[in-house]
């Protein structure tokens, strides 16, 4: 495999030549000019609504193909299968929808308490309404580890939809999917994945995570706001959602409402090309962005280790949360006698992004237990350079003599 450039890589976003260090990935990454200008040539046309007519309406049909292919490539799934949504929120709030339509008293949803709150909330509302029982899957708040030690009891016959996240976004814990979803599976449960933070940091095959349905978002890995759906056409064809009627009923078209943004879907395909380019060139996109995936997850995972070496030499001082044998290159830590907001605050002073808060990750924030009303969360993206990581540390040591 070739060596990861950096130096190129980095030139690839204007943004960077803020000076800012950005530690801030997790909540979504900087922006390639590339993608910008995919937008921009597609939004500027000619363009029209989808049709092949003409020009304009066969470059928005364009960019709708090109879009699902590209996701398609990524998540290891068929075109027909990928659902455009405007946030993995939206995506996860409309198929709570769609398939709590036949829940009822008897029925029960699994949730985690590692999750974003995008992958709780919805369920537990949509199980309220249908008069169904949630039940958790709790996780240890000492090793950032998923609890699944009555697994077989709290995912049984009675269970309709298992919803998981992949990774956590507050601690970093991959979650072990497979193992549940092959429980979910053998009671005749659906498996919903939150891949939103996951989707970053990792190849992703939805098949072989056994997930029914996988959502992340673009925007978290170098592209525009949007967010993804990724799911069998077949399973998608037995869902019938609430639709206008004139709009199509093919799949995935009945679950995408309104007039797509093509200039963004462009923008998203552009974000998996460009990625694509750092693997060696004559394989086709999936080899090559499983490719570049690796190559890039091994530059954040060094630089993990070594903000993780740092924080250790700092003692005391510093409580990091993220302790998960399997985890993505995020950090989260707390402050003993300090608030997280306060050294959030002093990075952002010398140009260091790292925030402070609890990032919709409700339960886990809860369950953690801290004495703070927000951690500092710290994520390395494929743009983090040494001298990023030099700075936080230096930063880190000067706020904690202050």
């Amino acid at each position: 495999m070739t060596a990861f450039d950096l130096t190129a890589f980095r030139a690839r976003f204007p943004s960077l030549a803020s000076g800012i260090a950005h530690f801030d990935g997790p909540g979504g990454t900087q922006t390639p000019a590339r993608v910008g200008e995919a937008i921009a040539r597609t939004l500027t046309g000619p363009l029209s609504i989808r049709g092949a007519s003409v020009a304009s309406e066969a470059n928005a049909e364009a960019a709708v193909g090109a879009f699902r292919r590209a996701y398609a490539d990524l998540l290891g799934c068929a075109p027909e299968g990928i659902v455009y949504g405007r946030s993995a929120t939206q995506l996860t709030y409309d198929f709570s929808r769609h398939l709590s339509q036949g829940w009822g008293p008897g029925d029960e949803v699994v949730v985690t308490r590692l999750d974003h709150d995008s992958n709780v909330r919805p369920w537990v509302q949509a199980a309220e309404r249908a008069g169904a029982t949630v039940r958790w899957i709790d996780f240890d708040p000492l090793t950032a580890e998923p609890d699944l030690s009555d697994l077989n009891g709290v995912v049984n016959g009675r269970t309709r939809l298992v919803a998981v996240g992949a990774a956590s976004n507050l601690l970093g814990t991959r979650f072990p999917v497979r193992v549940v979803a092959d429980r979910a599976h053998a009671v005749g449960a659906l498996v919903y994945v939150d891949g939103v933070h996951h989707a970053a940091h990792a190849v992703v095959d939805v098949r072989e995570l056994g997930a029914d349905f996988y959502v992340c978002s673009p925007y978290k890995f170098l592209g525009p706001h949007c967010a993804v759906l990724a799911a069998d056409p077949a399973l998608l064809a037995t869902i019938t959602p609430d639709k206008l009627v004139p709009s199509p009923d093919t799949v995935p078209e009945r679950f995408e409402y309104g007039t797509l943004p093509y200039e963004i879907m462009a923008g998203a395909t552009e974000a998996l090309d460009l990625t694509a380019e750092l693997a060696p060139a004559g394989a086709d996109r999936r080899s090559r962005l499983a490719a570049a995936r690796t190559l890039v997850e091994e530059h954040e995972q060094a630089l993990r280790g070594k903000v993780e070496a740092a924080l250790a030499e700092l003692g005391d001082d510093v409580v990091a949360h993220s302790r998960a044998a399997e985890r993505t290159p995020t950090l989260f830590m707390t402050f003993p006698g300090r608030r997280s907001a306060d050294v959030s605050r002093f990075l952002a002073e010398r140009d260091v992004l790292a925030p402070a808060g609890s990032f919709y990750a409700h339960e886990a924030f809860a369950r953690l237990g801290v004495d703070d009303t927000a951690g500092l969360r710290v994520g390395m993206a494929p743009y983090t350079s040494e001298d990023d990581v030099d700075r936080l540390l230096t930063g880190l040591t000067d706020a904690l003599r202050v």
